[in-house]
């Protein structure tokens, strides 16, 4: 029968080959998959909670892949892999390890001076993460979490509260949230950090 999903704007369509990675065969629709990951992912925000991480910890790839199978390892074969094809957005799939080398290298430089606030270096944080969409899907709830992650750990500050709603579903905040997103694509960060707290 095979999975049949349907994308709301923002959502990266997975390949045929992707899908094949789907653990629980039983699932056929968007909203059985969206339970079964939800339930994945509050393990994953349970565990980022009851764990203390550091800067050296947080700052690696091994981390950021780490995250993301905990949040999708007992729904997706390849939760915790780098994509292994080009999307239509993010940077070549050769290019992944490179720029996430090079986003931590910027973001220990800020943290070091202090060159923007605990929220912004989270915010520009999570969302160079997006952008460079390591992952085969999930990258805007991973991202998410490791901001959060990143602000508890580093700042001992209260987490993000991102529109107080399941952005991976179609509404008015999630409308929001991308706009604040694209905004970011441009230069501009302060609606995203703005929109983090909302």
């Amino acid at each position: 029968m095979g999975l049949k999903l349907e994308y709301n704007e923002g959502q990266t369509p997975l390949d045929e080959d992707e899908k094949d990675g789907l653990l629980i065969k039983t699932i056929s629709v968007r909203e059985e998959l969206d339970e079964f990951e939800q339930a994945n992912i509050q393990q994953a925000v349970e565990w980022s909670i009851k764990t203390k991480f550091n800067k050296d910890q947080i700052l690696t790839e091994e981390f950021i892949l780490l995250v993301h199978k905990k949040m999708f390892g007992e729904v997706w074969a390849w939760a915790g892999t780098k994509r292994k094809s080009n999307k239509n957005i993010g940077v070549d799939k050769y290019q992944i390890s490179v720029e996430l080398n090079y986003l931590f290298e910027d973001c220990k430089y800020w943290i070091e001076n202090n060159t923007f606030s605990p929220d912004e270096i989270a915010i520009r944080f999570s969302h160079r993460i997006v952008k460079i969409h390591v992952f085969p899907n999930g990258n805007g709830r991973h991202s998410r979490l490791i901001a959060d992650i990143m602000i508890s750990n580093l700042y001992n500050k209260p987490t993000f509260t991102w529109g107080r709603t399941d952005l991976s579903q179609k509404s008015e905040v999630r409308k929001k949230y991308l706009e604040a997103i694209y905004d970011a694509d441009k230069g501009l960060i302060q609606p995203l950090i703005d929109f983090s707290r909302t």
